[in-house]
């Protein structure tokens, strides 16, 4: 009995295993997507500040400020929606990552119950052979 025990708590437990790897595996690519999309972000955000940053650092007068104004506004405007898209295309990457760990786990936990039923049917058969002679 003890031996059939091990068994199976070796089997469950290889299996829990193998799907914390998969699990891991999946987040692990998430966040790989995730801080790529926020570099990336970052770095047109940069480009564009830096740029409007050396125009404006050339502009010597008030109507050069005056022209320099909304070209200001439209930077920090394009800045802002950039990073609510990458906002929005992150939300999206991790609610695909959660549905796809979850239907991992929903796959393991109807595994596991397969598994205990049949062992408790082949149990309860031999029970009922016992319980006969």
């Amino acid at each position: 009995m003890s031996y059939q025990f091990n068994e199976q708590f070796t089997a469950a437990s290889r299996q829990f295993a193998d799907a914390a790897s998969h699990i891991n595996h999946i987040a692990l690519q998430n966040v790989e997507k995730i801080v790529g999309l926020h570099l990336s972000t970052f770095s047109e955000n940069a480009n564009a500040t830096f740029a409007f940053a050396n125009e404006a650092i050339d502009v010597r007068d008030l109507d050069g400020f005056k022209a320099l104004w909304p070209k200001g506004a439209q930077v920090a405007r394009e800045n802002a929606e950039r990073l609510v898209s990458a906002g929005q295309e992150v939300l999206g990457h991790t609610v695909k990552t959660q549905e796809a760990i979850a239907e991992l786990a929903k796959a393991q936990i109807e595994a596991t119950t397969a598994d205990v039923r049949a062992e408790a049917e082949k149990v309860a058969k031999s029970a009922s052979k016992a319980a006969k002679r």
